[in-house]
């Protein structure tokens, strides 16, 4: 409705520049100067002071709250996978709540096996993965994923000459890096054996979500995630509930001692 709102609108303003009254109706005239984003127009510092147009009617929109799984969701799309490399994917995902175009784009030599961490170095990739951010940023992960990763080595990896943990095993190219149109493949075929209608995108904002649940530092899930901004953290990260908070303030202590009495 508001795209609808936004293409009407625009052609009012079309009609107002032209002289006709009516386009004032959906026209709202702000002061200039605080034009919001990037984008400037032509001769933006001769009119910045001027009056801009602006849409005088928007719907609000509510946010959408990221969609993350249930640990029994995760659990069964994990029994799914058929083999060590899908599984190991989406473990990681979890562990970590790196991006999937970073998971794709990691090196051997990014895991660091005796630390228990793995490395996100923004690099050209020859599958077109991307990191998103410019950063290098490093991150802890859990024993049972570096032992899955030496499964992966020694069962299903082999002697195959690549630098990508993620390659093509079984499809073509084989040894290839694993490219985002063959794991959009591999979670389709995981939505109709599970019945959950997820995509790569879940694990991040679940990984996300549990460490804040867990109680650790929202500055610190904002680094591991590879945010710009703690203001973004929050911006996606907000919907934590009132069972969540409950839950941290009892670990506090907080409804246990008064220091007052009722």
């Amino acid at each position: 409705m508001n795209r609808k709102l936004s293409a009407l609108s625009a052609f009012y303003q079309h009609a107002a520049r032209h002289g006709v009254d009516l386009g004032d109706l959906l026209v709202s005239w702000q002061p200039g100067g605080g034009r919001g984003g990037s984008f400037k127009p032509f001769l933006h510092h001769i009119s910045k002071s001027s009056p801009v147009p602006g849409r005088a009617i928007k719907l609000k929109v509510p946010r959408k709250h990221p969609r993350v799984l249930t640990a029994a969701e995760a659990q069964k799309i994990l029994d799914a996978c058929a083999r060590l490399r899908d599984r190991l994917l989406f473990v990681l995902l979890h562990d970590s709540g790196i991006r999937i175009g970073e998971a794709l784009g990691l090196r051997h030599e990014d895991i660091a096996a005796a630390e228990r961490e793995i490395v996100i170095r923004p690099r050209l990739n020859d599958n077109g993965a991307r990191t998103k951010s410019g950063l290098e940023r490093r991150i802890p992960v859990s024993a049972e994923l570096i032992r899955l990763f030496a499964d992966y080595l020694h069962t299903e990896y082999g002697d195959l000459d690549s630098d990508y943990v993620f390659v093509n095993l079984w499809g073509r190219p084989h040894g290839h890096p694993l490219a985002y149109p063959a794991v959009y493949d591999l979670v389709r075929r995981l939505r109709r054996s599970t019945g959950i209608d997820f995509d790569p995108h879940w694990w991040r904002h679940t990984a996300a979500t549990r460490m804040l649940r867990d109680g650790v530092p929202i500055e610190m899930v904002s680094k591991i995630l590879g945010h710009a901004s703690i203001t973004t953290t929050l911006s996606f990260y907000g919907h934590l509930s009132v069972e969540d908070a409950r839950s941290v303030l009892e670990k506090a202590g907080w409804f246990a001692e008064r220091t007052v009495s009722w």
